[in-house]
């Protein structure tokens, strides 16, 4: 194995790290460690991206919005001719398959979500310009400032910390992006920041424009959040690391954009179950263990009607879980964080129905696992019962009554999904609208008849919601151009000479398209 570490890429320039610590990422397949070693950088590093990402800010301002796209879609192009080489690495150090997950669906949506930036980013629309002619005042949204990224482990394509939906969101508002790599996929993240860094360079973009660095200590990571040279942060991860970020950054008054956790809860009502209960069954068992349950808007719970077709079903579910493949987990933490998690479930009240102990696959694994709980019991430990169990688990709770669903719902936590299942005849209509209020004002996205694993990349779609789903229920991770206002902050010009405005707020549109809303009215015409 070679003694030399993984190089990082500050100000412009794939150099060698100053420090001597370093970790490995494994393959969870094998649970073994991969070769590759990577620097855990320094503050001395840290304060030196953060400097060369102000500068690289500076320039970017004096950059037209059409370089900022070209960036962007070369990137596109550059990720694709290198996709095999991606996937493959992809694949390594995550386990997820190569076939439908990396190469068919998620590298593809990673492309996309960057070309649907690039758009947005020629188009200005994002920018929302509004003009009052009469009193010369006049607004719109600009950049912020260099925006620190913190990938998931679970996605190490489309929201990867150089290639991502957050990155893509960032550099389209015109912000440069400090890159912080998550440690189970290191080096998927190193071969996508060597195509970020060509594509800049082709594109003529500001040095420094896109840096990585691969770990940092928690305490840099909090010092790294509240910067005085940080715009903004986007994490997605665990909620004890996202709120100690958090708190550091409000400290300081810097935006932190936190995707933390979700039990996405799934209402089943008796008509449905009535009318479709193995279909229903089937596409919960797909949702829950698709990749192997590691999906923000995996349905961790399942809430029913007690009843006897109720039990049948929960029964159904269990001989599909049974007999269905058990996945490889991301990792050993991931492993033991799954294990933690249905004990804590088990100790608050909940029972195992089936799975509940490592192993059943290859590698780092859990059998695909049902617990079950009273409406009773769930309600006398709400709290502990709603800890995401994040993997392939998922619990379900039998109420006892409509009251007592009604009950259980008002105490559910902030979720990025809920959803309700139906009767398609009506059966379920009286009952769908005393729940669904309930339900809809604790989740970002409600769904109906639909599991909730999938996420379009397309402008009406919210992948956010309450806390503790995200730390602010005003802002999605996904779908543009909402998601590009985050990285950006609402500048009004009052009395400024014409010359001086920028072109979106001047009184020729820029580029006769742009929708812009004067005096009250939203059009494309010049002033």
């Amino acid at each position: 194995m070679s003694e030399k570490l993984e190089p990082i890429l500050i100000g412009g320039v794939w150099r060698d790290s100053c420090s001597g610590a370093y970790f490995q990422a494994s393959d969870p397949k094998a649970k073994q460690k991969l070769p590759a070693r990577y620097p855990v950088s320094p503050w001395l590093e840290v304060e030196e991206a953060l400097r060369a990402a102000r500068r690289a800010f500076d320039g970017l301002c004096g950059l037209s919005s059409e370089r900022r796209a070209q960036f962007l879609e070369r990137l596109a192009d550059r990720i694709e001719a290198r996709r095999v080489e991606i996937v493959e690495l992809a694949q390594r150090e995550t386990a997820l398959p190569r076939e439908p997950r990396l190469n068919t669906a998620e590298l593809p949506r990673t492309t996309s979500q960057i070309r649907q930036a690039a758009a947005a980013a020629r188009e200005g629309f994002w920018t929302l310009p509004t003009i009052d002619a009469k009193n010369n005042v006049r607004s719109m949204y600009r950049p912020l400032g260099p925006v620190c990224v913190f990938g998931p482990n679970n996605f190490p394509l489309a929201f990867n910390s150089v290639a991502g939906g957050d990155f893509a969101a960032a550099i389209a508002a015109g912000n440069p992006v400090l890159a912080k790599a998550n440690t189970s996929h290191p080096g998927t993240t190193r071969l996508l920041a060597e195509e970020a860094f060509r594509a800049s360079e082709e594109t003529e973009m500001p040095p420094a424009s896109v840096q990585l660095l691969y770990r940092t200590s928690h305490e840099d990571g909090k010092r790294m959040v509240s910067h005085a040279l940080v715009g903004a942060t986007a994490y997605t991860g665990s909620r004890p690391a996202g709120l100690a970020l958090k708190e550091a950054a409000d400290r300081a008054g810097k935006p932190i954009y936190l995707e933390l956790s979700s039990i996405n809860p799934v209402v089943v009502l008796p008509g449905a179950l009535e009318e479709r209960a193995d279909a229903i069954a089937g596409e919960f068992q797909a949702s829950c263990l698709m990749g192997t349950g590691q999906f923000c808007t995996n349905p961790g719970l399942v809430l029913l009607l007690d009843s006897a077709p109720a039990r049948q079903w929960i029964d159904t579910v269990k001989a599909r879980f049974e007999a269905a493949q058990v996945g490889t987990l991301l990792g050993e933490g991931v492993q033991n964080a799954l294990l933690q998690s249905i004990q804590a479930l088990e100790q608050a009240g909940a029972e195992v129905v089936t799975g509940g102990q490592a192993g059943g696959g290859e590698g780092y694994c859990v059998h695909n696992t049902v617990l079950r709980v009273s409406g009773s019991k769930f309600l006398a430990n709400a709290e502990a019962l709603q800890q995401e169990a994040f993997g392939n688990a998922s619990l379900f709770v039998l109420a006892e009554s409509v009251a007592q669903l009604q009950e259980i719902l008002s105490h559910l936590e902030g979720n990025l999904t809920g959803c309700v299942y139906s009767h398609r005849g009506g059966r379920d209509e009286a009952l769908y609208r005393t729940v669904t209020p309930l339900l809809q004002e604790r989740v970002g996205r409600l769904l109906n008849d639909k599991m909730p694993t999938g996420v379009l990349v397309t402008p009406a779609m919210n992948h956010g919601g309450p806390f503790p789903a995200t730390g602010h229920p005003g802002f999605t991770a996904v779908g543009i151009p909402a998601s590009l206002r985050r990285f950006a902050m609402l500048q009004c010009f009052d009395n400024v000479r014409h010359d001086r405005l920028p072109l979106e707020l001047q009184n020729k549109n820029p580029t006769g398209r742009l929708w812009r809303s004067v005096d009250e009215e939203w059009t494309q015409r010049d002033l």
